[in-house]
C-alpha cells in the first residue's frame, strides 16, 4: 500500500498529491476535474472523469471464434457494462450465417439490447438500458418472484397432471435469465464506477459482492424450478403416480420452500437480521423433510421413484440456496446499526 503525506494549504484546507502512475493511466492532467465519493463514514474515493461515462464500446473480432464463443463474448461485454458492442469479421472476410445467428441469439437473451447497424462484415449492437431505471433490490425481488412462479406452476402441473403448466414454467426461464444477467450488468457497472451505487439503490458499494452471490443463488433456484417442470413433462402421464396424501405433502413442502426464498430476499433488501434468523430456524425445522416424504412412499418402480426423488431434491436444493441468501442477509444487516448492533 502506497502512503501520501497530507499537507496544509490554508487555514482550513488539507491536500495531498495524486500518484503519477494513476494520473497517467486515467489521463488526468492539470486543470482536469475529479469526483470525490465519501461512503458514509468510510473511505474517500477519487474518481477520474474518464470513469464517469457509461458510453464505452467493445469490438469482438470473430476470427478464430466459434458461434458459441461469439455469443458468450457478447453476453460478457453486456455484463461488463458496454454501451455498444461491435462484432467484426477479419480482414477481407464476411460474417458467416452461424456468426450472424449468434449475434441475434445473444440479443434475444439480453434486456435492452438491439442491433443498430449491420453490414456484410460487421454488426453493431447497442444496449439501451439506463442504470438509473432499475434498483438492485427490485431486480432481486423480481428474480425471486419469477423463480417462485415457475416452481408453483411446475408443482401444480404435477398435482393436476397438466403439462401446459409445466411448459409455462419452462417458458419463464428466459425471463429469469434476462433479469439475472441484467443484475450482473448493474453490479459490475456500480463496482467499476462507485458513483453509480446510489443510482442502483445502494448508499455505498459494500453490498455489491453480497448481491452478486444472492443473484446467483436466485438464478439457481429458477434452474431448480426448470428441472421440476422438465421432470413433469418427461414422466409417464405427466404424474408421479403417488397418492393424494403424498402429493399434498409435496405441495406443502414446496410452499414452505417458497416462504424461505421470499423471506431470505426480504431480509437482504431490508437488512433485517431477525427475518434472516427466522429463515435459518425454519430451514432447520424442515431439513429432513425430503427424507421423511421418501420414507412414507408406497412401493414404486425405479423410474417412478427416481421422478419423485428428482422433484424432492430440487425442492431441497432450493431451500439450501434460500438459507445461503439468509446468511448473506445476516452479514449485510450486521454491518449497519440496529436494535442489536451499535457501531463505534
Amino acid at each position: 500500500m502506497e502512503t501520501r503525506k497530507v499537507q496544509r494549504l490554508g487555514p482550513s484546507t488539507l491536500a495531498m498529491t495524486l500518484p503519477a502512475e494513476w494520473t497517467r493511466d486515467y489521463g488526468v492532467e492539470k486543470g482536469d476535474e475529479v469526483s470525490l465519493r465519501l461512503d458514509g463514514k468510510g473511505p474517500l474515493t477519487v474518481l477520474p472523469e474518464s470513469i464517469q461515462s457509461e458510453d464505452s464500446e467493445a469490438v469482438i473480432s470473430t476470427s478464430g471464434l466459434s458461434a458459441d464463443a461469439i455469443e458468450r463474448a457478447i453476453v460478457a461485454q453486456y455484463v461488463l457494462g458496454r454501451r455498444v458492442i461491435h462484432v467484426e469479421a477479419g480482414e477481407e472476410e464476411t460474417l458467416p450465417g452461424t456468426h450472424i445467428n449468434a449475434v441475434y441469439n445473444a440479443e434475444t437473451q439480453l434486456m435492452g439490447l438491439g442491433v443498430i447497424e449491420e453490414t456484410p462484415d460487421s454488426i453493431a449492437i447497442r444496449c439501451s438500458v439506463d442504470v438509473e431505471d432499475f434498483s438492485l433490490d427490485n431486480l432481486l425481488e423480481r428474480l425471486e418472484s419469477t423463480g417462485s412462479t415457475m416452481r408453483t406452476e411446475a408443482i401444480s402441473s404435477l398435482a393436476h397432471q397438466n403439462p401446459d403448466l409445466a411448459q409455462r414454467a419452462l417458458n419463464r426461464e428466459r425471463q429469469a435469465n434476462k433479469i439475472f444477467v441484467l443484475l450482473l450488468r448493474l453490479i459490475f457497472t456500480a463496482y467499476k464506477n462507485p458513483t453509480l451505487a446510489r443510482s442502483v439503490g445502494l448508499s455505498d458499494s459494500f453490498p455489491l459482492i453480497g448481491y452478486r452471490s444472492i443473484a446467483k443463488n436466485l438464478e439457481l433456484i429458477a434452474d431448480n424450478a426448470e428441472d421440476i417442470a422438465e421432470t413433469v413433462l418427461e414422466a409417464e402421464g405427466h404424474a408421479l403416480n403417488i397418492d393424494q396424501a403424498t402429493m399434498r405433502q409435496v405441495r406443502e413442502f414446496s410452499d414452505q420452500v417458497g416462504q424461505l426464498t421470499d423471506r431470505a430476499v426480504e431480509a437482504a433488501v431490508e437488512r433485517d437480521y431477525d427475518t434472516a434468523t427466522a429463515v435459518r430456524e425454519q430451514f432447520a425445522e424442515m431439513d429432513t423433510r425430503e427424507q421423511e416424504i421418501l420414507a412414507d412412499l408406497p412401493e414404486l418402480s425405479n423410474a417412478q421413484l427416481l421422478d419423485v426423488r428428482e422433484v424432492l431434491v430440487s425442492l431441497d436444493q432450493t431451500a439450501q440456496y434460500a438459507v445461503r441468501n439468509a446468511e448473506i442477509a445476516t452479514n449485510l444487516a450486521l454491518d449497519e446499526e440496529s436494535n442489536h448492533i451499535s457501531i463505534r
